[in-house]
């Protein structure tokens, strides 16, 4: 029984009321604010409009109070226990956001202190026949920590390593700190009769031509002694098949496994065995069919179904290739014995207000990473376990998972016994409730804590031991030996070689780009910067021979609606405080120095949202198809971020209103299972390569082809290839003489396209954006098709970066932010992910070459 009804919550000082007497059920809350569960307060205080949304403007300041109140919720529900013939009832809460003390009909069940898991009570005898009382009263934060050790390394804020719920929620680089407080997930009652299942492990331990071997470990807790009990697991797949495998059940007898497994606690461990000949395998997207099994194991006895769980499985294996056939050194995931190039990109959590965020966010997003040609994600470490609708559309959508623990960036207490039992918990409940997952491809420590802490030690910044160390070189290896040993696990990101963030082995973050990292450094080197046009430029990706590379990227503007929706009036202008105040990365300079040096400083709002799309555009396209030139010594990028928790100016590809950026555009093609691509460095030639990670042969004709910004065709080289599958291949070489034909580089494109319509065309710039020199009137032209949902542009002249705008969320084109070659056209497919009206009256379509009020913006 789902209980989702009647709650409502309301705020107290600290020390205002006995807790016993909000708990009692005759209590009076008639007049407390009516809230949704799952929630949080901050939503709820904005739906009522008890706060301002802390979104617009500096309304997260105005809202701060709201961490500093203790805070109830309660509700009732009603139980008829004339039906009741079980042995046990259970009341579970999915998500308690955080320090959470939770009563049923004025006793005290328990107190919690993380977020990230569920929490169950046995309320056999507290509950009563009809109406029943729970309330749930949330601390806040700082009495639990204000005098814990705050002495070691913590960035963005010392409380929080205290604290196992969401770190981000205490601020970061790239989104404001609205520290939460609720039931955050599902609440429901549960019946038990005889016995439950505790968990289900389904893994692939063969896989050979024509036959699959799933071992399936089941744990099953008991409450009474079943007579004929049986153990039943079914595997169903779409076309019908069933596999079957059942025995008889004997709880109380099969206790051998709890000494060497004490998180088991009072279950019994069964394994059963399934052969599946000739099975669909589980692929990611670009590699073939995602395929799903349902999972059903099923406890029966003498009166029927005692206890049953369904689950989506897939049949596949997952490795990490470290070191490859020749003995290099690698980093590279193995699905079902293909190696693969992981392409992209790192998610934070959705919104700071995670609570109260629907399904459909979720499903849009990782849509989203599939048509933008990703197969894999990283779940960073300063956020959450994602909900259980993210990993359900990832497995469905065929998207790999990079999943973190969450730690990030600081030293967490691994000597206080206290916050190890927590942490210790966590990784048990967390892996257990994910290793089914099809999509989880590799569990990793933490976030930048192994390299950090080695860079500030170095540097004399941190001096203490290194506080954590036995959580993620100890106790999580420990733990996932024995409660998933069939994936790899990472100690943190970046890891590996001499110096955690090294180049050479494992994986690494490129700060380089951005930052001004002045890379290659060494164990026990002082980490250095270098802040200058030069130092942070994106041509630095060039010189990166990463192994895979699972941080990277720089920032752009949100849309342009976003942020006028967000911005108070008179505030929507480059340089002002308000617009500032969107970018969390307090070194603004680096957005500058990248701009200075690609396309040159903005001058105006209009060209700071052209400059910042196009050179992180560009820069994420320099980088990636670098890397992926660079298969198979390359496995992976992974660049920062997919997307945003507020509207801001971030390093995300998708903002907050899910309204793409030109670099998600961009990343349809740069990520495309088939690549066309050119490396070059002004005045030097240009190489041809061609990048096929399909599993088939590419056999094509390529042509390259120089065109000037007036239309005429300098030169076209067509060139035959025959590329192998999962491979990169340079297939030619030209000089920038042979296809120029005396013509000034600033004023040519090139473009290499197939010929047979199998990769995308991909258009090239010989020289950085701030020195070509473009035609000031491209000559704009525009039909619409409301019916059809599609507009066509045209262009009397070179039209370079055409952006089409409408004032709405979730608005979403087939491309955007294309070139337009003279006399071509461009048809473009429109949708709304939410379904809504399309604001037609309101398109607005420019370019960056005609962003001067100079006509060019048709509507």
């Amino acid at each position: 029984m789902k209980i989702d009804r009647n709650w409502k919550i309301q705020s107290f000082d600290v020390g205002q009321v006995r807790d016993l007497y909000v708990a009692a059920p005759e209590y009076v809350d008639h007049f407390w604010l009516p809230a949704a569960v799952p929630g949080d307060v901050h939503s709820t205080l904005i739906e009522k409009r008890i706060i301002d949304d802390p979104f617009v403007g500096h309304n997260d300041l105005k809202c701060q109070w709201v961490e500093a109140k203790v805070w109830w919720y309660r509700t009732e529900f009603s139980f008829d226990a004339s039906g009741w013939a079980g042995e046990a009832l259970e009341l579970t809460f999915e998500g308690l956001d955080t320090f959470a003390t939770v009563y049923l009909n004025g006793v005290e069940l328990g107190s919690t202190a993380n977020m990230f898991i569920a929490h169950t009570f046995d309320v056999t005898r507290e509950v009563r026949d009809g109406r029943n009382i729970i309330a749930v009263k949330f601390d806040p934060i700082d009495p639990h920590v204000r005098d814990k050790q705050h002495t070691q390394w913590s960035g963005y804020s010392a409380e929080r390593i205290w604290t196992r719920k969401c770190q981000s929620n205490f601020g970061w680089d790239w989104g404001p700190r609205i520290v939460t407080a609720g039931i955050w997930k599902d609440v429901y009652l549960t019946t038990r009769h005889a016995a439950k299942i505790e968990s289900v492990f389904a893994k692939t331990t063969s896989l050979q031509a024509g036959l699959a071997i799933l071992d399936v470990e089941v744990a099953v807790e008991s409450f009474a002694e079943m007579q004929h009990a049986v153990l039943e697991v079914r595997l169903q797949a779409a076309d019908g098949i069933v596999h079957t495998s059942a025995r008889p059940l004997h709880p109380y007898r099969e206790t051998t496994n709890r000494v060497d497994r004490p998180y088991l606690g009072s279950a019994s461990l069964h394994r059963m065995t399934l052969e599946i000949p000739d099975p669909h395998l589980w692929w990611t997207h670009d590699l073939g069919d995602p395929h799903l099994y349902r999972l059903d194991v099923i406890v029966s006895g003498e009166q029927g179904v005692v206890d049953r769980v369904a689950q989506q499985v897939g049949i596949r294996t997952i490795e990490v290739e470290q070191v490859d056939q020749d003995g290099q050194s690698v980093f590279a995931f193995v699905l079902n014995g293909i190696k693969l190039f992981a392409k992209g990109a790192n998610w934070i959590p959705i919104d700071n207000m995670i609570g109260a965020v629907p399904d459909t966010r979720y499903v849009h997003l990782i849509e989203l990473a599939k048509r933008g040609n990703m197969n894999m994600l990283r779940i960073w470490g300063g956020g959450i376990y994602e909900k259980d609708v993210f990993y359900d559309e990832c497995d469905r959508q065929g998207i790999l998972i990079w999943q973190d623990f969450m730690f990030a960036c600081a030293l967490y207490p691994d000597f206080n016994r206290n916050f190890m039992e927590n942490v210790r918990e966590e990784i048990v409940q967390v892996v257990k409730r994910l290793r089914n997952r099809a999509c989880l491809a590799l569990w990793c420590g933490n976030n930048e804590i192994d390299w950090v802490y080695e860079v500030f030690t170095a540097n004399g910044e941190v001096t203490t031991p290194f506080y954590g160390q036995k959580i993620f070189h100890d106790l999580m290896p420990k733990l996932l030996r024995d409660l998933d040993p069939t994936r790899f696990y990472w100690p943190s990101s970046p890891y590996g070689g001499n110096d955690h963030n090294a180049a050479e082995a494992g994986d690494r973050h490129n700060w380089q780009v951005w930052h001004g990292n002045i890379e290659p450094r060494r164990f026990g080197e002082i980490q250095q910067q270098d802040y200058s046009i030069e130092g942070v430029s994106f041509k630095n990706f060039k010189k990166d021979l990463s192994r895979f590379v699972s941080e990277f990227g720089m920032h752009a503007a949100a849309d342009r609606y976003t942020l006028q929706q967000n911005i108070p009036d008179g505030q929507f202008y480059w340089g002002s405080a308000e617009m500032s105040y969107r970018n969390k990365d307090y070194h603004h300079q680096k957005g500058i120095l990248l701009m200075e040096g690609y396309t040159g400083i903005p001058q105006d709002i209009e060209q700071y949202l052209f400059f910042s799309m196009l050179t992180q555009a560009e820069g994420l396209k320099y980088g990636i198809e670098h890397y992926r030139r660079n298969k198979p010594l390359t496995s992976g990028t992974l660049f920062w971020q997919l997307n945003d928790c507020w509207p801001g100016t971030s390093w995300s590809v998708i903002d907050y209103y899910l309204i793409p950026k030109a670099s998600y555009y961009y990343a349809r093609r740069f990520y495309e299972p088939l690549l066309l691509t050119i490396e070059h460095d002004p005045e030097q030639p240009l190489h041809i390569w061609v990048v096929n990670d399909r599993l088939v042969e590419y056999v094509d004709d390529v042509c390259v082809e120089a065109i000037r910004f007036d239309g005429t065709l300098l030169s076209s080289n067509t060139m035959p290839v025959r590329v192998p599958s999962n491979t990169a291949q340079q297939i030619s070489t030209l000089t920038e003489a042979e296809i120029l034909r005396g013509c000034p580089p600033e004023e040519v494109g090139v473009r290499v396209r197939s010929l047979s319509g199998q990769a995308r065309p991909n258009t090239y710039f010989l020289r950085d954006q701030k020195h070509l020199r473009l035609p000031q009137t491209p000559g704009l032209q525009v039909q619409v098709d409301r019916e059809a949902r599609t507009v066509t542009v045209m262009s009397q002249k070179f039209a370079r970066f055409v952006r089409l705008e409408l004032p709405a969320k979730s608005v979403v084109y087939s491309d955007n932010y294309f070139d337009v070659l003279p006399g071509e056209s461009v048809q473009i497919q429109v949708e709304r992910l939410d379904g809504g009206e399309i604001p037609w009256d309101h398109l607005h379509i420019s370019s960056v070459n005609a962003v001067s009020g100079d006509g060019e913006g048709g509507r």
